[in-house]
């Protein structure tokens, strides 16, 4: 074995009180950041509420191959995240925590596999760093913020890349190869056949750099495919049967187009190469700056990933393969910021492979310690630039509804999911002074704190320390995100129609579903949509039995003046359209831009 591969495996008796204090302090990291981001905000527009809303319907309805949205057939995605949201609701009610959780289980579950994968290789507490680098990473806790199924599907790929690996270890288990294929069949179902190009690849590929595919009796080709079709087909058969068209749209449209950039309708961006790259600094903060120490781990071990047996180098060679397939891939096709998310684990586990190793040798500091520099002064930077803005605002009054005071810019014209952060505006810190205060402390001290460690040589100790700033930072980005409700979401909306509506009167949504989507979660009710049929509406309304809930501006103009009770939700954006429409309106509410319209007093 290598001896530039550092085993870090220690005797387990002599270090059972670290090991148990360790473990505990992963469990508290975990409860600490995700447990209580369960319970707030409410449910968001667009995605998070057309996702819960999808899985509501199939809950209400008992159909768990036919996904519906406001009672229209929505096929565009894979069930598996759908059927344990629905199971999470038949266990803890419909409401935000049972939304959250199947997504909050997988993230702990990651950081599971990031610990054993890494203990296996690198060794115990290498496996602890790689656990806490998981927890306390920035783009994992922002994009589980969110009803998406991406960490789910990160889950699903690292297992199967996981057994792989140590099937090709372990020769006489041939179990791991059926967990290797069922959990990418698992992957399928969580977002269809970008899972298997992802395995497959880095599988190929590391297969064809070390000369293991010789050894390709020993995968259990066919035995393994027949699991994963047993796993994976009956889904798409049944929903192929019971929708037609449905194998063009979903294999056609959601897949090969989307991949192109021709998906109709056209609803995603493709970020500038400067900005996908670059913006992995952000979401893999603070272990990023680490990152060299993985690059100098690779270019020390250079000579030895073809030819080295040990376990560690062989984790160090697919990890490079997995995390640079999935980068490569989303490079070339459309991309919103969290598809990358995949990449994360195996990049985290370089680098706190890179650290460990770092650690381990005499001449590592330099490159840990310009690491932890970078950190300092990034951090330092955006923790005077809070401060800065708390100073500003020191004389603002509060304001309850943050909304009225961002600068708002043209959502039209930009669907990437983190737009909005590009409406914080001066005023803002007046309606955020916590979150703001938590986050300025725990970036302008726990990074010196851990820097102090460092230099004095210890350097787990300072890895924990910033890992603990990095729980405050994320605890205080989710104050701010709650702050935020009212403007991303439309529940108090709906609450006050709901305390208004009879099962008679109608609701309407002025645009695209996406504008107010949480009124179909919170509401319950099915939601007509003028001019809205649009994105995920389209493909499913074109169905004979889809309900008759699309309108036009004339249609809407000739229902207002009927008898029926209408509720109008109209966002921003459309108010002045629909001021000129409707000249005979009256205000039920009104939060953060979005305004209910009624045709009755």
């Amino acid at each position: 074995m290598s001896t530039l591969a550092v085993e870090s495996r220690l005797p387990a008796a002599g270090f059972s009180a670290a090991r148990r204090w360790r473990l505990a302090a992963l469990v508290a990291f975990f409860a600490v950041i995700y447990l209580g981001a369960m319970f707030s905000p409410p449910l968001l527009d667009d995605a998070d509420a057309t996702h819960a809303e999808a899985a509501r319907e199939m809950f209400a309805t008992g159909d768990y191959v036919t996904l519906h949205v406001n009672g229209i057939r929505y096929l565009e995605k894979a069930p598996l995240p759908y059927w344990l949201a629905a199971f999470s609701y038949r266990l803890f009610g419909v409401n935000e925590f049972a939304t959250r959780l199947p997504n909050a289980l997988a993230v702990l579950l990651l950081a599971w596999l990031a610990r054993a994968w890494a203990g296996r290789a690198f060794g115990e507490p290498t496996g602890d760093s790689g656990a806490l680098l998981v927890l306390t990473c920035a783009g994992v806790f922002l994009f589980t913020r969110i009803f998406i199924p991406d960490v789910l599907l990160s889950l699903f790929i690292g297992a199967s890349l996981y057994w792989f690996l140590t099937a090709l270890e372990q020769t006489r288990e041939k179990w791991r190869w059926y967990a290797a294929y069922a959990c990418a069949a698992l992957a399928v179902l969580t977002k269809g056949l970008v899972a298997l190009v992802f395995i497959g690849a880095s599988a190929l590929l590391y297969l064809a750099v070390t000369g293991q595919w010789r050894r390709w009796r020993e995968f259990q080709i066919l035995k393994g495919a027949g699991l994963l079709l047993a796993i994976a087909a009956p889904w798409h058969i049944l929903a192929a049967v019971r929708n037609q068209h449905f194998l063009w749209f979903y294999f056609v449209n959601e897949h090969l187009l989307r991949f192109l950039g021709r998906r109709y309708p056209r609803d995603y961006n493709k970020l500038p190469a400067w900005l996908y790259w670059g913006l992995h600094l952000v979401w893999l903060f603070p272990w990023s700056f680490y990152f060299p120490a993985a690059l100098r781990a690779l270019w020390r071990e250079r000579h030895f990933l073809r030819n080295e047996s040990s376990f560690a180098t062989r984790t160090r060679l697919l990890c490079w393969i997995f995390a640079g397939v999935v980068l490569l891939f989303f490079s070339v096709s459309t991309n919103q910021e969290y598809y990358t998310l995949p990449a994360y684990l195996p990049l985290l586990l370089l680098i706190a492979d890179g650290m460990a190793q770092a650690e381990a040798r005499p001449d590592g500091s330099r490159v840990l310690n310009l690491g932890m520099a970078t950190i300092v002064l990034v951090s330092l930077a955006a923790g005077a630039a809070l401060a800065a803005g708390l100073w500003n605002s020191r004389h603002l009054p509060f304001t309850p509804d943050v909304a009225t005071v961002l600068a708002r810019h043209d959502m039209a014209k930009d669907t990437l999911s983190m737009s909005h952060a590009l409406d914080v505006s001066a005023e803002s810190f007046a309606a955020l002074r916590l979150p703001a205060i938590l986050a300025a402390i725990a970036l302008l001290l726990a990074p010196l704190a851990a820097l102090w460690l460092q230099l004095r040589h210890r350097r787990a100790e300072g890895r924990w320390a910033l890992a603990a700033g990095m729980a405050v930072l994320l605890v205080a980005a989710h104050l701010a995100f709650a702050r935020f409700g009212n403007y991303l979401s439309s529940a108090r909306l709906a609450d006050q129609i709901a305390v208004r509506a009879k099962p008679s009167d109608r609701v309407i949504i002025y645009g695209d579903q996406a504008f107010g989507s949480s009124l179909l979660f919170y509401l319950r009710r099915p939601v007509e949509l003028v001019n809205g049929r649009t994105t995920s509406m389209w493909f499913g309304s074109t169905y004979p039995d889809a309900p008759r809930i699309f309108l036009d501006d004339a249609a809407l103009a000739q229902e207002w003046e009927k008898s029926e009770r209408i509720f109008l939700f109209v966002p921003a954006q459309q108010k002045a359209k629909v001021e000129s429409l409707l000249p005979r309106r009256s205000v039920v509410a009104e939060l953060s831009g979005k305004t209910i319209y009624s045709n009755q007093p």
